[in-house]
C-alpha cells in the first residue's frame, strides 16, 4: 500500500481558503437567523489521528458538548460537525426561536431547533464547499449528539488518520461560541487532493 504524502502547504493554504469561503456563507445564514455578527477564525487543516482529533474537540470545551451531526457523500466523502458547549445549546435555541418562548417550551424545541441550525450551517458549507471544487455532495439529515468527543466520533477508529478541518466561530453579543468540523478518511483526502490540484492548475 503506497505511503500517505502529507498535504502541502499549498494544498492546506487552497482548503483553507476554500473552506474559509464556504464557512463565510454559512455564517451569513447564521448571522441572518440571529440578528448578530458572527466572528470566524482562520482555518485549521491538519492530517491527525481520530483520538487525537477527538483531544481537539475535549479541548475545546470542558463539559459535555452537543453536535449537530451530517455525513456527505460523493467524489469525497466525510463528516460534518456543528459543535457546542451543553451550556451555549439551549442559548442558541432560545435566539433561533426567539426570547419571548417560555423556556420549558423552548426546552421541548430544543433538539428540532438544533437540528435546523445545524442543517442550514452545514448543509451551506459543504455544498459551498463542493461547489468551489465544481462537484456535488449528497448530505445526510441532521443528528442531534450529545456527550463527550467519544459521542462525536463513535465507530471510528481511533487510530485511523484523518483531515481534520476545523474553524471557531462566535456570535458576538450573544455569548455563544462553537465550532465546525470536517473530517475525512485518507481515501477521500487523495479525492479531495486531486480536486484541489485540478482547481489550482485551472487558476494559473
Amino acid at each position: 500500500m503506497p505511503t500517505f504524502q502529507p498535504l502541502t502547504d499549498l494544498e492546506k493554504d487552497a482548503l483553507a481558503e476554500l473552506s474559509n469561503n464556504a464557512m463565510a456563507r454559512a455564517a451569513t445564514s447564521l448571522r441572518q437567523m440571529v440578528g448578530s455578527e458572527v466572528l470566524l477564525s482562520v482555518p485549521r487543516v491538519d492530517i491527525i489521528s481520530k483520538k487525537d482529533a477527538g483531544e481537539t474537540i475535549r479541548a475545546a470545551a470542558s463539559h459535555s458538548l452537543v453536535a449537530i451531526r451530517q455525513d456527505f457523500t460523493g467524489p469525497f466523502s466525510g463528516r460534518a460537525l456543528l459543535i457546542f458547549p451543553e451550556a451555549n445549546s439551549l442559548q442558541l435555541v432560545r435566539v433561533v426561536v426567539g426570547r419571548e418562548m417560555p423556556l420549558e417550551d423552548v426546552g421541548t424545541l430544543e433538539d428540532e431547533a438544533l437540528a435546523e441550525t445545524g442543517n442550514i450551517i452545514l448543509n451551506s458549507w459543504i455544498a459551498t464547499l463542493a461547489n468551489l471544487l465544481r462537484q456535488s455532495l449528497k448530505i445526510s439529515l441532521p443528528v442531534v449528539l450529545r456527550g463527550n468527543s467519544d459521542a462525536m466520533l463513535k465507530g471510528a477508529d481511533a487510530q485511523q488518520l484523518v483531515l481534520f478541518l476545523h474553524i471557531n466561530f462566535e456570535i458576538s453579543t450573544k455569548e455563544i461560541k462553537g465550532y465546525v468540523a470536517l473530517l475525512m478518511d485518507l481515501t477521500s483526502v487523495e479525492e479531495l487532493r486531486a480536486l484541489i490540484s485540478k482547481l489550482i492548475a485551472d487558476l494559473r
